[in-house]
């Protein structure tokens, strides 16, 4: 995704934005995405990577914010929720069987990543984005002792 790439300077180098699961929004295309070719491309490439098994509208591409979903693809926000904590590092129970399946399906799904993007540049840009959780998660718990 060229819109993408062309941001990389800007993009490896600012404020991240950690969510519960650990990915840095900041990075993310579909945080970032904002026209509707970027919405697209970014929908395209969901595709291609095997994370959908079509390609889906700009709308439901379109990055809503985590606490806008009653659900999560790794089931971490109604697990916070019911432990009455922000992210998961808060818990008394971190780091539970969510975080390990969580972290060890992020391995595989790199790969199929790593299979379709266009560059080295785009592939680094998806690793700080989804690929670097488990660091995430230990810089904002140590962060916020």
């Amino acid at each position: 995704m060229k819109w993408y790439v062309d941001q990389y300077e800007e993009l490896m180098t600012g404020k991240p934005i950690i969510s519960v699961c650990g990915d840095d929004c900041a990075v993310c295309p579909r945080f970032l995405a904002k026209t509707a070719e970027e919405l697209h491309e970014t929908a395209e490439f969901w595709y291609k990577a095997g994370w959908r098994d079509h390609i889906v509208t700009n709308e439901e591409i379109k990055c809503t914010g985590c606490g806008s979903h009653p659900t999560c693809s790794f089931m971490l926000l109604p697990c916070t929720k019911e432990h009455g904590v922000a992210m998961c590092y808060e818990c008394e129970s971190f780091q539970c069987d969510k975080v390990h399946n969580m972290l060890n399906g992020s391995y595989e799904k790199m790969q199929q990543c790593r299979r379709v993007c266009e560059s080295v540049k785009e592939f680094e840009l998806f690793q700080r984005a989804f690929y670097h959780k488990e660091q995430n998660i230990h810089a904002e718990s140590s962060m916020n002792e």
